[in-house]
């Protein structure tokens, strides 16, 4: 026999957990009422109203500045706070240079400043929740040391951020929940028993479809473009996921930044190396650590002690793309300081295993 009042415990439970992706004992301050459930069995599905309670809640976390601080605080209660100071410090560096770089592509950052801070977590892992909620794990700067590809990791949240992925996602993902359940109960087909579970297996912050992922990691490479940072670092961010889960059928590190409803990290470095290549007005690439000028392969880039030729090549192709993008290859290659500089730019320090500055240079000269 079906037993309503226990299913609409678990019901309401189960609303007030999908609306910010939490466990299931996080409140919300509005949830569908007893009274418009129990209507919404004996005379069908209120569409309507559910939506309202559904969006009402959405509203309060993602736009009220009291909702982003509950839910703030409930993110450092679920994951703790790491104190570590060079963690924080390095965070809150590259949040205020990826702010200033979000404003010159929107400025309805503005408007809404992310709230972040570092996780006690040890995966590798950053994620942003509605209201522009942010945490970065201690693991990813435990394994990452390069600040460059770690904004590359956190630009990719931003842009999540600022087309409202979470919360646009959150809402499609609750009122299915919500109609799909009212619908069974309304025909007596009992509670929908993998309701509850479906929602507390979820992470605490919902990835979304593989097209917002997409357009995340095309924004946050736009984000990186108008910083400091080398935009080389968000194919090269890839190419270490790739080295790190090589051999493994889906490591830790996939299941949490690159879940199954993730693009593959090879395609989405690839996706980034067309995007250097076209703002270098299609002169340089980059494969297998071979970097390429103009169809001609350049130089083979070596590893260093904390990166593979690969990934270390991306940075090269990064230098390069902004040296092509600002005009900068109208001038020699020249070496100083034993840095390769194409212009004004910077493009390659020689470590052991490269060839010489200058013979790096004159080669580039001949053909850039």
């Amino acid at each position: 026999m079906f037993n309503f009042k226990k299913w609409k415990k678990k019901f309401l439970a189960t609303c007030a957990a999908a609306t910010i992706g939490f466990s299931l004992t996080f409140s919300t301050p509005a949830v569908a009422s007893a009274s418009l459930l129990e209507s919404a069995i004996g005379i069908g599905i209120q569409g309507a109203a559910l939506s309202a309670q559904i969006n009402a809640n959405i509203k309060y976390f993602n736009e009220t500045e009291e909702g982003r601080q509950e839910l703030y605080q409930k993110f450092r209660t679920q994951y703790g706070v790491s104190n570590n100071s060079e963690y924080n410090a390095k965070l809150d560096r590259i949040m205020a240079n990826l702010t200033r770089g979000v404003a010159v592509v929107d400025q309805t950052i503005k408007n809404k400043p992310y709230i972040y801070f570092v996780s006690a977590q040890n995966s590798i892992n950053a994620a942003c929740g509605m209201g522009h909620v942010m945490m970065v794990n201690a693991g990813t700067f435990e394994q990452i040391t390069n600040e460059d590809e770690i904004a590359a990791i956190v630009g990719h949240e931003m842009g999540h951020g600022q087309k409202d992925h979470v919360a646009k996602g959150q809402r499609k993902r609750i009122q299915k929940l919500v109609i799909t359940s009212l619908a069974g109960a309304a025909v007596g087909g009992g509670v929908i028993t993998d309701l509850v579970a479906t929602v507390a297996l979820n992470q605490s912050v919902a990835h979304g479809d593989r097209k917002q992922e997409t357009e995340a990691d095309l924004l946050g490479f736009d984000y990186m473009l108008n910083t400091n940072y080398n935009p080389g670092a968000c194919a090269a961010v890839m190419q270490k996921f790739v080295e790190m889960s090589n051999g493994k059928k889906q490591s830790g590190l996939e299941k949490i930044f690159l879940p199954s409803d993730h693009p593959d990290s090879d395609k989405r470095r690839d996706a980034y190396v067309k995007k250097l290549y076209e703002h270098s007005g299609k002169h340089v690439t980059a494969k297998d650590g071979v970097v390429t000028v103009n169809n001609k392969n350049w130089i083979t880039v070596a590893p260093s002690a904390d990166m593979s030729g690969a990934e270390r090549s991306y940075f090269v192709l990064g230098n390069l793309a902004v040296a092509y993008h600002k005009g900068q290859n109208k001038y020699d290659a020249t070496v100083q300081n034993g840095v390769v500089m194409l212009g004004n730019q910077p493009i390659i320090t020689p470590i052991e295993g490269d060839e010489d500055a200058w013979t790096i240079a004159d080669r580039l000269n001949a053909i850039k």
